[in-house]
């Protein structure tokens, strides 16, 4: 089969192309390079510079290409601006996707995995997340993605279309340095960010109904997020299931304050007083624990996730430590 990946140039993107490509399967990136960065792409891989909202860009890699399947990961993801925009995230998001289902019915394309999220359930007050709960997001990013699985469900039920709609949860590490998480809106990154230039670390609210009044997450490699894309996409070629919704996460919780302790051992500044995080006002749309049931993608495609939350913050921080010195992977375009 021959994917299409869109935002393959992404940090997980570029992650889900290299582990494909490495599973022998055919990939063409669709990107439009707002954020996404050419050097993550495996060199070889054809790549197309465009915006999905451009029709006819779209319709034109998808023919050009006999692209087979589709692997959506393009969108705009920060909670915060969605909350500030939230025009602005369902016109990028939703009429994103709509554009790209329409071009993938019109050509007969076989199969469809989706970058969803974990903020398709909100706040919900549980101690693991399972798929089958209400979804009652608490932010427009969440919104557009429970929107979209819901748009790729129908089209499915419409057309035939296999799809795996992937909830991802908190994602971080690198498989290699040029991998790495450049952007500004994840944990991980930002506290480097802040660390880097000698800044305390900030943590978002401390006054959370949590064991320690910071928000409770569900951090994955995104090596195994990238696996998880291709344990479904290698399923749905197979035809071996015809519509999956489900969790990508560990399956335990670690809080922002353990998470910033560790990243701070990972980065030889546990002891050094500047390094002390300082606590912010809560972020708008920020629910409180969000951790995954993780059983249901195992039962149904035999994946699990592999890396704990100290390999992830390693990989991360030697990523990030190659960037700023300027060092770059061979191979790549």
């Amino acid at each position: 089969m021959t994917w299409l990946v869109t935002g393959g140039a992404g940090y997980i993107g570029g992650h889900v192309v290299t582990s494909m490509r490495e599973d022998g399967e055919s990939v063409v990136v669709l990107d439009d390079f707002s954020s996404g960065d050419p050097r993550r792409v495996p060199e070889g891989v054809p790549v197309i510079t465009g915006d999905l909202l451009d029709a006819g860009a779209v319709r034109r890699a998808i023919r050009e290409h006999g692209v087979d399947g589709v692997v959506h990961i393009a969108a705009k993801k920060q909670v915060e601006e969605s909350v500030r925009r939230p025009l602005y995230y369902y016109r990028q998001n939703v009429e994103g996707l709509r554009v790209l289902l329409e071009a993938v019915s019109d050509a007969g394309v076989t199969s469809f995995v989706f970058s969803s999220s974990a903020a398709v359930y909100g706040a919900l007050d549980v101690d693991l997340v399972e798929e089958d709960m209400d979804c009652r997001p608490v932010n427009p990013y969440g919104q557009t993605k429970w929107v979209g699985e819901r748009m790729i469900e129908e089209v499915a039920a419409a057309t035939g279309l296999r799809y795996a709609n992937l909830r991802y949860f908190n994602v971080a590490g690198a498989a290699e340095p040029v991998l790495a998480d450049r952007g500004v809106s994840n944990l991980v990154p930002m506290v480097f960010r802040r660390l880097a230039a000698r800044q305390p670390p900030r943590i978002f609210g401390d006054d959370y109904d949590t064991p320690d009044g910071t928000c409770v997450r569900d951090f994955i490699h995104v090596a195994d997020v990238a696996s998880a894309h291709v344990a479904a996409a290698r399923a749905l070629g197979l035809g071996q299931v015809g519509g999956l919704t489900a969790n990508i996460g560990r399956g335990e919780g670690v809080s922002v304050q353990e998470m910033v302790s560790v990243i701070r051992d990972v980065t030889g500044t546990a002891t050094e007083d500047w390094a002390q995080p300082v606590v912010e006002p809560r972020r708008a749309g920020d629910p409180p624990r969000v951790v995954a049931s993780a059983d249901r993608i195992h039962d149904a495609i035999g994946w699990r996730a592999r890396s704990g939350v100290q390999a992830m913050v390693q990989s991360a921080w030697e990523g990030w430590v190659a960037a700023a010195a300027g060092v770059e992977t061979a191979g790549r375009g």
